[in-house]
């Protein structure tokens, strides 16, 4: 059964009165679910926290350490997560009892992704993107500019969609299949796009606004290289943003190079 914030309660109450096997949902609504007596997790052996990094962000930590306290004490957690910061280390620490920890980091690069910043002042940026690709995915830091970035693409003329966490989830749903099956070049969004969600077309993501950490740095640009392409990312860095892009460069051991006058198609198109 899967379960999220955003849809019927009703219809997610009366499936629970079958038994289930197998819950997937957000945290929020699965500790709705469970602080109302119809969600019984006294029997459940098992934890799985995808994306664990996200999950103990503070908009999830709360829920997720209430959760667990409808575990049975003899429960099992497992954490996945593309990057390990101090709040995965932490939780670890604190609710796993001498736990494997597997490192597959090496995998985990920015190999096949060529990684590009352009120095412009905030009013250049829109100005920026006069020059897009054949499909890219640009992010934005809030609701709002993803709003009115998403607004003013469409009137230069260029096809676009976005998305956003303070949307219904069936209007997500219904942009991110449209964008899937093509139905425009771009998509704006928040950093709700980056967890779990693959597009084999999209090899070129644009960072509008520069991310505040490594870890949202990884998750945008990995997606553009993911499945064995080439990607690119191109970052467009303003006066505030240059310390923010060396640290992000020193703890991603990465380099992040001057945009050239001219990009060559055959680093991120086979």
């Amino acid at each position: 059964m899967v379960t999220t914030g955003g849809t019927s309660l009703k219809d997610d109450i009366m499936r629970l009165y079958q038994p289930v096997h197998l819950l997937v949902g957000t945290p929020g609504r699965i500790l709705d679910l469970a602080k109302k007596g119809v969600c019984i997790l006294k029997d459940c052996s098992m934890l799985v926290m995808d994306e664990a990094d996200k999950l103990l962000s503070p908009e999830f930590q709360p829920s997720i350490e209430q959760l667990i306290q409808f575990l049975p004490g003899t429960r099992q957690i497992l954490m996945f997560s593309a990057t390990f910061p101090v709040t995965v280390k932490d939780f670890k620490d604190r609710y796993l009892r001498k736990p494997y920890v597997i490192n597959l980091m090496d995998e985990l690069t920015l190999k096949g992704i060529t990684q590009y910043y352009a120095f412009v002042e905030e009013r250049q940026k829109v100005h920026c993107l006069n020059t897009l690709f054949s499909k890219s995915i640009i992010f934005c830091n809030s609701v709002n500019r993803v709003e009115l970035l998403a607004k003013k693409i469409t009137e230069l003329g260029y096809s676009c969609f976005y998305i956003h966490a303070k949307m219904l989830q069936d209007h997500r749903n219904r942009v991110f299949h449209d964008f899937r099956n093509g139905a425009c070049r771009n998509l704006v969004c928040t950093d709700l796009f980056t967890r779990g969600i693959d597009i084999q077309a999209v090899n070129v993501v644009i960072n509008f606004d520069f991310p505040k950490n490594s870890e949202t740095y990884l998750h945008r640009v990995g997606r553009s290289g993911r499945f064995g392409h080439l990607g690119l990312a191109v970052n467009l860095i303003t006066y505030e943003d240059r310390f923010n892009l060396y640290r992000i460069e020193q703890e991603l051991g990465t380099e992040i190079k001057q945009i050239p006058p001219h990009i060559d198609q055959a680093i991120y198109c086979r």
